[in-house]
């Protein structure tokens, strides 16, 4: 728990953490735990998730207490003055310390699991990136970047370094075959373990926003975590 008040909560989520329960994951997700959390709440108050992180990704996500709480925080996070910002580490060399990525986006219609760029029918979407750390990773390159989502459109940060040709290490939905392809160029003393890194390296860093009761400005912070500090440091043994 990063913060919490009478009115909402400030989470930081796990890597491997499933949000909502589902048919595969009944039990040990994070509402699991919010609902456990709220058994001694006044009887109107419920947990309730504001936005979600994918499974694989870690980082803040916020909870509201009420439904009223829930509608007035989605309003919020959903305003150009909210802050979100991701942590990202991407094969490739980034040769630019900043840049915008746009796209319209839409569920593949072969596989909705996943998201597509279609510039006929999708949805506008924007990313504005800046590189923090520009990785040797002779002969691949790679980077970590600062993320800011514009828009939030589902797996947008994924989609959008993917279709610019710097796929998230790790991402099973969007870089497995071109990270695949490129692990294989690494040395052998780091390519197991950069290649069986686990989830894609995606870590939703800052939430900050203006508080609904008292419009106080709040930010909260997730801890870089631990994985991708370790990752980062393989990564720069060569």
């Amino acid at each position: 728990m990063i913060y919490e008040d009478e009115h909402l909560l400030a989470i930081n989520k796990p890597a491997g953490m499933v949000v909502h329960p589902t048919y595969r994951h009944p039990r040990g997700t994070l509402m699991n735990a919010l609902l456990w959390r709220a058994r001694n709440w006044p009887a109107d108050a419920r947990p309730s998730l504001v936005g979600r992180l994918d499974r694989l990704t870690s980082g803040a996500l916020i909870a509201a207490k009420s439904r009223t709480m829930h509608a007035a925080l989605q309003r919020v996070l959903s305003s150009p003055r909210s802050e979100k910002q991701y942590l990202a580490v991407v094969y490739g060399r980034v040769n630019v310390t900043r840049g915008t990525l746009d796209a319209h986006l839409s569920r593949s219609r072969r596989k909705r699991r996943t998201v597509i760029a279609d510039s006929a029918s999708g949805f506008p979407s924007q990313t504005v990136f800046e590189r923090l750390r520009r990785i040797k990773a002779s002969p691949i390159g790679a980077a970590l970047l600062c993320c800011r989502l514009m828009t939030g459109r589902t797996h947008q940060i994924r989609v959008h370094l993917s279709e610019r040709g710097h796929p998230l290490i790790g991402d099973p939905l969007y870089g497995s075959s071109r990270t695949g392809r490129r692990s294989k160029l690494l040395p052998e003393s780091v390519r197991g373990p950069v290649s069986a890194f686990p989830r894609q390296a995606l870590h939703a860093q800052t939430l900050g926003f203006i508080h609904p009761i008292s419009q106080e400005s709040l930010e909260f912070k997730s801890e870089f975590p631990s994985d991708i500090k370790l990752l980062l440091d393989i990564l720069e043994q060569f």
